[in-house]
């Protein structure tokens, strides 16, 4: 999505109310547009197969199949578009699940209007977008259990390097390709490649890393 253009959005939620109000406030910004509602994660996978929208957002707490399994098969289908968890979950766990099976972002519902909207946008132009009270927290769960980082370090490339910091600024493969100059099938090999050799799941922790790190 470039900067002029117009974000589109799908919602998945099974609270009608709470997805209309959502909408409401969506259409208050010129630069966001919801294109298509679910209600549960089967309907809301169909509608991201059939509208190919730029951000998902979807609810952690539904019925019969929750957000985390919904956003496996998301990705499992190879829906490319961001997907941003919408949620009142705070617990750790959920925040650690949600980035390890490919969410781009994890955004509360007690959050300001003001502030759902920024991160929206945020998110459309491919930046990692977590909720400020999130960060500290997921940061510390990102070290748990984990040797020190400093031989991790060592193990990458000067390319990989170049990629993490990239990543940690929030571009998207495609943008990281043509700032270096290779290919996005490049590009993609190599944060394959460290993502391995941090032991890490998905490019948010990648950037929460490389904060902390002092790469980002």
């Amino acid at each position: 999505m470039s900067e002029t253009s117009i974000a589109s959005i799908l919602l998945i939620d099974d609270h009608p109310l709470l997805r209309k109000g959502v909408k409401q406030l969506i259409e208050l910004d010129e630069e966001l547009r919801v294109i298509a509602e679910a209600s549960n994660a089967i309907d809301g996978i169909k509608a991201a197969k059939e509208t190919e929208p730029d951000l998902i957002l979807l609810d952690l707490n539904m019925p019969n199949i929750n957000g985390i399994e919904a956003l496996k098969m998301l990705r499992d289908e190879d829906v490319s578009s961001r997907i941003i968890v919408f949620t009142v979950s705070d617990n750790e766990e959920d925040v650690v699940a949600a980035l390890k099976a490919g969410a781009d972002g994890y955004l509360l519902k007690d959050m300001e209007p003001e502030e759902l909207l920024a991160s929206l946008r945020q998110a459309a132009l491919g930046k990692v977008v977590i909720s400020d009270k999130l960060t500290t927290l997921l940061a510390q769960a990102l070290q748990s259990g984990r040797s020190s980082n400093k031989s991790d370090i060592s193990s990458l490339t000067p390319r990989e390097k170049q990629i993490i910091k990239l990543i940690a600024g929030g571009l998207p493969n495609k943008l990281i390709a043509r700032k270096l100059n290779i290919t996005e099938g490049t590009v993609k090999v190599h944060v394959k490649h460290l993502l391995k050799k941090l032991r890490l799941r998905s490019r948010v922790e990648v950037a929460v890393w490389a904060v902390q790190e002092g790469l980002g």
